[in-house]
């Protein structure tokens, strides 16, 4: 019983300081998280036009620029936040899964190179690459799909975006470079 009243006290503690910290718009974006349909037509009008766009785009897609939510503009934020949406729109399932397994293969090979260098602070640097490649693609593509909150987070390789794909290609190049002095010391 104690135990029930301590989780209620601390739930209520806990909201009121959320109340506190957050805007009003990021309270939404969490209430719309958990059921979009509360505000179809305002807050919640990206997820459903994202989950939309990505059951439009069937097994194998709708065509190049002949998705109806990207050609139309019914999904705001296209090239950006959104990119893996209108993707799958127009390369359907099996594109969708392309970009996964692209994806996991730069995984696996920057976790390949933190583990053949010799150099301790090189192989610091290809497993926080590896962590922010990883946490851009499941929080984007979570996103997209209505399994994440909208945050805003670029799919690296993919969204329109300077420093974004400025920061990608300079941690490619930086795994590039380590891979290729692996043995010296």
């Amino acid at each position: 019983m104690v135990y029930a009243i301590a989780i209620i006290v601390f739930s209520q503690c806990a909201s009121y300081a959320a109340r506190l910290a957050l805007k009003n718009y990021q309270i939404m974006r969490l209430i719309v998280f958990l059921d979009p349909n509360i505000d179809p037509r305002g807050a919640g009008w990206n997820i459903i036009q994202s989950i939309t766009a990505i059951g439009a785009g069937g097994l194998t897609g709708t065509g190049y620029l002949q998705g109806t939510q990207s050609h139309y503009r019914y999904l705001p934020e296209q090239s950006t936040d959104f990119i893996f949406s209108i993707f799958s729109e127009e390369a359907g399932f099996l594109g969708g899964i392309a970009v996964f397994a692209l994806f996991l293969v730069i995984g696996i090979r920057l976790l390949r190179i933190m583990k053949t260098t010799t150099d301790p602070f090189a192989s610091n640097i290809c497993a926080g690459l590896a962590g922010m490649f990883s946490f851009h693609f499941l929080i984007n593509v979570g996103m997209t799909m209505g399994i994440m909150p909208i945050t805003g987070i670029p799919l690296l390789f993919m969204s329109y975006g300077g420093s974004a794909i400025l920061s990608a290609m300079t941690g490619i190049g930086l795994a590039l470079s380590i891979h290729v002095r692996r043995y010296n010391r």
